[in-house]
């Protein structure tokens, strides 16, 4: 099992659960359902240079979910483990969502790589 399953795990759920309304959406779930196969087996990503924003803005939701509505049930189900993964999975998709914003604000187009830290 990869350290990052869990993670990986998460990113599908997003993925499956949001409604592919239109051309945007589709295009950000479809990057988590890359970075998912990419975290699980590397615990890494590579993100295609015109996909900077739209995957930023994927992961950003992400970390959003997390915040909003799962951490608050591990934190009240006294879930340590669960908690611990879910910050890091939170604090690791927001160090996501920087890299790759800073990378499209100064206008770097090139595919990028982004390391996660070692899963918990």
């Amino acid at each position: 099992m990869s350290d990052y399953q869990f993670f990986a795990q998460i990113l599908r759920f997003v993925s499956r659960k949001t409604e592919r309304a239109d051309a945007r959406i589709a295009q950000m779930m479809d990057a988590l359902d890359q970075a998912a196969s990419e975290v699980e087996s590397f615990g890494r990503i590579t993100v295609k240079a015109d996909a900077l924003e739209s995957t930023a803005r994927a992961f950003a939701g992400v970390a959003a979910f997390l915040q909003k509505q799962i951490l608050p049930e591990a934190v009240a189900e006294g879930n340590a483990l669960g908690e611990k993964q879910i910050r890091w999975a939170i604090d690791n998709s927001m160090a996501a969502v920087n890299r790759l914003l800073t990378l499209a604000a100064e206008d770097k187009r090139e595919d990028t790589v982004f390391t996660f830290e070692a899963a918990p």
